[in-house]
């Protein structure tokens, strides 16, 4: 057990870590006149994936593949299911038609392409099934596509969203960025280090820990983001945060790890893979049920219990 608490504490800098490397980053772009959206979308947005993309860089580098696509999968099944279920609990998710009809089928196009991509012994009949360094490449040209779109569409003017920049020092700032990566340098390393050991201590696949207790923490950031945009009354943030945040993992962290060492997809990860398509078609579909364009309360609650069911039978299974 002392493992498991040693991988819930870990997740405090990197958690920390990420919010100090966004704002001594963003207080650093804002001195260089960078208008407020594109920091926005490109610091900022990168800051929420930060733990997500920090963990699976050292799970790479160990060899750890389990964690690089478990953490990525349950990270984006949290997200839709956990945190926008929440979200619309709270308060009604009303959706924006770039939203609805660009970004949520993005999602889900990511979210196929990940099965596609992962599964060449059904495909291809190859002697492995994983993604490889080109896979790794080719998600991160769609990531270069994805960050395009959203900056010719802010700098056109459809868009509301806009980032609350803190502005400190030059000097601060500086150190707040460096002082960021190495809270999520040591986070991250410890996270995975732990992890692996408590897996291996109860005899729990990589997979399921990296489903459950790293895809929940990693998602933090993402949470209060959402919970608070929800409380606030800015469905907008919300919904849009966690969709933007499904496509930064599956093309920019899942991509990079890939890059960094190619990624063996285990069978049982299929099951992971179907329920991560299933959770975006669903969201998808809940924008079309109901009152207009939004995610209902009962919407939300069947998230909810969803992804409740979903924990549970990994728990039981594991």
């Amino acid at each position: 057990m002392l493992n498991l608490l040693a991988t819930l504490i870990a997740f405090i800098p990197l958690i920390y870590g990420a919010d100090m490397l966004v704002d001594g980053a963003s207080s650093l772009a804002k001195r260089y006149n960078i208008p407020n959206i594109v920091i926005g979308l490109t610091i900022v947005a990168f800051g929420t994936s930060a733990p997500e993309f920090i963990v699976n860089f050292f799970a790479s580098l160990a060899g750890n593949t389990d964690i690089v696509l478990g953490n990525v999968l349950g990270s984006n099944i949290v997200n839709i299911m956990g945190i926008l279920g929440i979200s619309a609990v709270i308060y009604p998710l009303a959706v924006k038609p770039n939203t609805t009809w660009i970004e949520i089928p993005l999602s889900l196009l990511a979210a196929v392409a990940i099965l596609a991509m992962g599964n060449d012994i059904f495909i291809d009949n190859a002697s492995w099934s994983g993604f490889s360094r080109i896979d790794g490449i080719i998600l991160l040209l769609f990531m270069a596509v994805f960050l395009s779109y959203n900056v010719t569409l802010a700098m056109s003017g459809n868009t509301e969203e806009d980032a609350e920049i803190k502005e400190y020092p030059a000097k601060k700032a500086l150190l707040m960025l460096l002082a960021g990566l190495l809270l999520l340098s040591g986070g991250g390393r410890a996270i995975v280090f732990f992890a692996t050991r408590f897996a291996r201590d109860l005899g729990i696949s990589e997979r399921v820990i990296a489903l459950t207790i790293i895809s929940i923490g990693t998602s933090l950031p993402e949470l209060a983001t959402s919970v608070v945009a929800a409380m606030k009354k800015r469905v907008d943030i919300a919904i849009g945060n966690v969709v933007g945040s499904n496509i930064f993992n599956t093309f920019f962290v899942l991509g990079s790890s890939a890059v960094i060492a190619p990624v063996t997809v285990p069978a049982l990860t299929n099951l992971d893979m179907g329920l991560n398509i299933a959770a975006s078609a669903l969201l998808f579909t809940f924008v079309f049920t109901g009152k207009g364009r939004a995610i209902e309360r009962w919407e939300g609650a069947i998230f909810c219990a969803l992804y409740v069911s979903y924990l549970a039978s990994l728990v039981f299974w594991g």
